[in-house]
């Protein structure tokens, strides 16, 4: 493989400082196809929707050998890019009609172990702060819910509180909403943030109450950015290889440029994620 053509949506652009996930991944690609002397050909969609008909001109002008799309799995998207004659590989996302190939972190599982963690602490009010994204943060709660049905216990679908949106800002407002209705947060023991950057607006809205945590309340994130290592308490989380989903992605597409079959199916490749324990867990209070 010598050149790639790479579509990403204008929110993660490396210009974006608040999405560091995206930042991540694309650093792993960038240091891989470096390492593999592969051209990269970037395209940034002027909205948070790429469209697919210019990437796959631009692949074809360009003689790429394969796309790579990242953060955006529409399925419009990916039947305007499917094709048995240009590889496209989706990061950090899916495709439930299995046209294209899909890379991801097991954000199911690693919601999963979490909550489990959480819950062996002895948290049963857990909070699950969230926004309206795309499929892999629904599979998050997902794993929230499978956490609770594994150990036989009722999954507290009252205990879901949605953000107008990923970043720290939403997180911060969401978390003063509720407290001005309910200064308990529904009795909650702990807090579980479906990203780092919901966690650290979590975290400065306890703390501008004077709710200390993990005193009084445990919060866990999602992601493990950079700047959780540094929020007041460190940021407990769980660890998302983003470094490695690049290499990944590549792997796929030399695979099926290989293989050089048509009727090849479409592979779902998920990597594991990994609990981080810094400084915002502790058993609930008595």
């Amino acid at each position: 493989m010598r050149v790639l053509l790479l579509a990403i949506p204008d929110d993660a652009a490396p210009e974006s400082d608040l999405n560091l996930v995206s930042w991540t991944i694309l650093n792993g690609l960038r240091r891989e196809c470096e390492r593999r002397g592969i051209r990269i050909v970037p395209f940034v969609s002027t909205g948070r929707r790429i469209d697919g008909a210019q990437v796959r001109q631009i692949a074809l002008s360009e003689r790429a050998d394969g796309i790579v799309v990242l953060n955006d799995d529409q399925p419009e998207l990916i039947r305007s890019l499917a094709s048995p004659d240009m590889p496209v590989v989706i990061v950090n996302g899916e495709d439930p009609a299995m046209l294209v190939d899909t890379v991801t972190p097991e954000n199911r599982f690693g919601a999963r172990l979490g909550i489990e963690h959480l819950l062996a602490l002895g948290h049963r009010r857990i909070l699950h702060l969230t926004w309206k994204g795309r499929t892999t943060i629904q599979r998050r709660y997902d794993g929230f819910s499978d956490a609770f049905l594994a150990a036989q216990l009722p999954v507290p679908d009252n205990m879901i509180v949605e953000a107008e949106g990923y970043e720290p800002r939403h997180g911060e407002a969401a978390i003063n909403a509720l407290l001005d209705r309910d200064p308990t947060l529904k009795g909650a023991t702990a807090v579980f943030c479906a990203a780092d950057n919901l966690a650290l607006g979590c975290l400065k809205a306890l703390a501008d109450r004077d709710i200390r945590v993990p005193e009084a309340i445990s919060v866990l994130g999602f992601d493990d950015i950079v700047p959780g290592e540094f929020s007041r308490p460190p940021l407990s989380t769980v660890s998302v290889p983003t470094d490695k989903l690049g290499a990944a992605a590549l792997a796929l597409i030399e695979q099926r440029l290989i293989a050089n079959d048509p009727q090849r199916p479409a592979h779902r490749l998920e990597l594991g994620c990994h609990l981080v324990l810094r400084g915002s867990i502790a058993p609930p209070r008595s």
